[in-house]
């Protein structure tokens, strides 16, 4: 396994949900990261560990356990105005994030903005290139901008996915999140993807973990 140097996350390291469903490899499952992902780098799963070629553990993988909360859909078009809102075209901890970075021309270019009841959301045309680890970055940093305020960043430190549908190439997708709960450095969130048709395609449950 790789991570390639394009889907990163924070600058050096790969993106946490894109690299989770990497190591998932398209499975029900929840991955645990141990230290952020090293880009470029042959990984190796062994007794359910992520291990880089030094012997290190970076990820943990586990069945996807409950994954019951699904975070209620809005429009693709009330979506795509919740957008304007988005805190990180003014204030981003990694501009350059593979999903959510404003500065990534080619990237995935999901920002969610708040709708005004808690939750986030956004509108996302689906890439040529979509995989099942696409989705799992599509579904991390929607559900991190519920908890992510100025000053206040946030990395992901472990997520369950549970994929029903991959998304069709050039698909108009939304995707929603919302702040399940928050206890010292520690927030749960949960994320929802819908298709074009309003169908759910899949949801996370994720634990991000404030840094600085």
């Amino acid at each position: 396994m790789i991570i390639a140097g394009r889907f990163n996350g924070p600058p050096g390291s790969g993106n946490g949900g894109y690299s989770a469903g990497v190591f998932a490899d398209g499975a029900a499952r929840e991955v645990t990261l141990r230290m952020p992902p090293p880009l470029d780098t042959a990984l190796s799963l062994v007794d359910g560990e992520v291990r880089a070629p030094d012997g290190a553990v970076v990820a943990e993988v586990a069945p996807a356990g409950d994954v019951a909360t699904v975070v209620p859909p809005i429009g693709y078009a009330e979506a795509v105005a919740a957008s304007d809102g988005y805190a990180g075209f003014s204030d981003h901890p990694f501009p350059t994030c593979y999903v959510c970075g404003p500065e990534r021309v080619d990237g995935l270019r999901i920002f969610p903005g708040p709708v005004g009841d808690g939750r986030t959301a956004a509108g996302w045309t689906v890439p040529p290139d979509v995989s099942p680890a696409t989705v799992w970055a599509a579904l991390d940093c929607p559900g991190g901008w519920a908890v992510i305020g100025a000053g206040r960043p946030y990395v992901l430190g472990r997520i369950a996915v549970l994929l029903d549908r991959l998304p069709e190439a050039d698909e108009r997708c939304v995707v929603v999140g919302a702040l399940g709960r928050a206890e010292g450095r520690k927030a749960l969130v949960h994320t929802t993807l819908y298709g074009r048709d309003g169908t759910e395609l899949g949801r996370a449950r994720a634990t991000w973990i404030a840094i600085g």
